[in-house]
């Protein structure tokens, strides 16, 4: 081979050479761990139980400050059963508490008492309602005259009428709202003497006991439920003393 034809082979092979050993040719180590089958499908569960657990905490933090709004430092005021601890009990910008709905509690007497979850046996069954052929636990107190006669049903609280209109099973009914969550209602009523919107003082008149179609049995009563943040909670536990 002549002198002339050396220089373009030696070109030719150091091509060669450079092209063999190139990225574009030759996967690298990140490329050959994308390539693997298992890691896309290992990277997306580990996103999503990232992202679960980050909706899990916020929900906790979330329950924990909306369980007591406006009642600092108070844990689980009202819970499902009816209890509360004594710093629960609702109180106004004026200092009064709650009160039963009636002008003299001596007088009453107590035809249907709140359900219990930690009262006794034969307590709990005291405090179920039957309708039609259904056993439901009562979230409420219902009170009676003794000698059976109607009576005035008085606001338990000061607070706005946000509810005031018939029922088709528990007669005429009237919802008042009170502060940091608290709403007291009143069902089984007659002749009632407020409207939605008003503004009602504790110790107004806002109906006369009546009768209901879900406890026909109980003659003139007030059917009394006293709710914190939508849980129901027994008014026994809030009204420390007869008024």
């Amino acid at each position: 081979m002549n002198e002339g034809n050396k220089t373009p082979r030696k070109l030719e092979e150091s091509h060669k050479s450079v092209a063999g050993t190139s990225p574009a040719v030759r996967p690298t180590g990140w490329k050959k761990f994308l390539s693997k089958r298992w890691v896309f499908p290992a990277a997306y569960m580990a996103a999503a139980a990232i992202i679960v657990t980050i909706l899990w905490l916020n929900s906790g933090k979330d329950a924990k400050e909306t369980a007591v709004p406006g009642q600092a430092g108070v844990a689980n005021e009202a819970t499902a059963n009816g209890q509360a601890s004594p710093d629960a009990a609702p109180v106004t910008a004026n200092g009064e508490t709650l009160r039963w709905p009636v002008a003299k509690m001596e007088e009453m007497t107590t035809l249907v008492p709140f359900y219990d979850a930690s009262a006794s046996e034969e307590e709990k069954e005291a405090a179920m309602v039957e309708y039609q052929n259904t056993f439901t636990p009562h979230m409420a107190t219902d009170l009676a005259r003794k000698d059976a006669e109607s009576f005035k049903v008085m606001a338990a609280m000061s607070g706005k009428v946000t509810v005031a209109s018939q029922t088709p099973t528990n007669g005429y009914e009237v919802q008042i709202e009170h502060p940091n969550g608290w709403v007291t209602v009143y069902q089984s009523l007659t002749d009632v003497k407020v409207q939605v919107g008003d503004e009602v003082k504790q110790g107004d008149t806002i109906a006369a006991a009546g009768q209901s179609e879900l406890e026909p049995q109980e003659g003139a009563h007030v059917h009394f439920e006293v709710r914190n943040n939508g849980l129901p909670v027994n008014p026994n536990t809030l009204i420390k003393s007869a008024k």
